[in-house]
């Protein structure tokens, strides 16, 4: 078959693979002409086991990357095994520190046959219950001191830099975090409010109370040691106990 062909059936299939994933996925090819993407994707592939021993053989030359808008995503690529059908891998998230990675068993890939329809069900029922546990996991541990959220209340946590972070535990909240000056980092999904003029951070933290809190949604400012709230914080805001955990390193 040649390489138009196979490029062309590794699309094809992963548009019909991402339409049939739960929620919502999109599909984007890689041609051997996107070198340097294939080599950072090569680089982020969450594997050691059947994926890792195929691409020590075979270098990535094409790929179709399957992405979730949470960030997540997996990985499409040749099989060379003389079967039909492709292999799929989680790929690890850009951006977070190698200790978050410790102790997190990776979401080894699997291989399909020759029917994405099949093959969803496999890839929801497999691959992808083991992916969003280990972005789960990898995703807390980057937290650091930040306390995760829970569906019915929002932590928010001093920085040492004067910022306030949170991590909600859904959009709901998102979206009002972002709508008073929050800004969310993608990979990790965490909220910051800068600390560069306290006042107008005060006031955000003053409106974002009755907002969330006519969701059903409470609030609670988190102190770190040796560092006091501004007066204008809002009093309702209780502090929390600060967070623990245990530092781990990246085994990927």
């Amino acid at each position: 078959m040649h390489d138009h062909d196979t490029s062309e059936r590794l699309a094809s299939y992963a548009d019909v693979l991402a339409g049939e994933l739960p929620d919502t996925w999109t599909s984007t090819r890689l041609t051997a002409d996107a070198k340097d993407d294939l080599a950072e994707l090569s680089d982020r592939i969450w594997d050691l086991d059947l994926v890792a021993a195929s691409l020590a053989e075979h270098p990535l030359t094409q790929a179709a990357v399957l992405s979730r808008p949470d960030g997540a995503q997996l990985v499409l690529l040749d099989r060379h095994d003389g079967r039909d059908g492709f292999l799929i891998a989680a790929v690890a998230p850009r951006a977070l520190p190698d200790e978050a990675y410790r102790a997190v068993p990776e979401p080894n890939g699997i291989a399909l046959a020759d029917d994405p329809f099949l093959s969803a069900e496999q890839v929801a029922g497999d691959l992808l219950a083991r992916y969003d546990r280990a972005l789960a996991q990898v995703r807390h541990n980057a937290l650091g001191g930040i306390q995760p959220s829970q569906p019915d209340r929002i932590v928010l946590t001093w920085q040492p830099d004067g910022s306030v972070a949170t991590a909600p535990a859904d959009d709901r909240a998102g979206a009002i975090l972002v709508a008073h000056g929050f800004i969310q980092d993608p990979q990790s999904g965490i909220y910051r409010l800068g600390g560069d003029d306290t006042q107008v951070q005060a006031r955000a933290l003053r409106e974002i109370g009755p907002r969330l809190d006519a969701l059903g949604i409470g609030t609670a400012l988190q102190h770190p040691a040796g560092r006091t709230a501004p007066t204008s914080a809002p009093a309702s805001m209780p502090p929390v106990p600060a967070a623990t955990r245990t530092p781990t390193a990246r085994t990927r």
